[in-house]
């Protein structure tokens, strides 16, 4: 599952633009690049997490209200 994500983490920090961005943010901070990756490891499950569970289909300019 690791290897999974990672790879998916690999191709969202370059496509992605919300991947990218933290990407480039904890890069630019002087963060590893492996640690940044595992930052956006974490932000694709919970991605995938709050699809699965509003069962609403993905929309990449979706802003939640708090």
């Amino acid at each position: 599952m690791r290897a999974k994500l990672y790879v998916a983490a690999l191709t969202a920090s370059r496509w992605n633009k919300q991947a990218k961005a933290i990407y480039e943010r904890l890069v630019a901070k002087g963060k590893a690049k492996k640690a940044a990756l595992g930052a956006v490891m974490r932000k694709l499950v919970h991605l995938c997490f709050g699809v699965l569970k509003t069962r609403l289909p993905w929309d990449e300019n979706y802003v939640a209200t708090a």
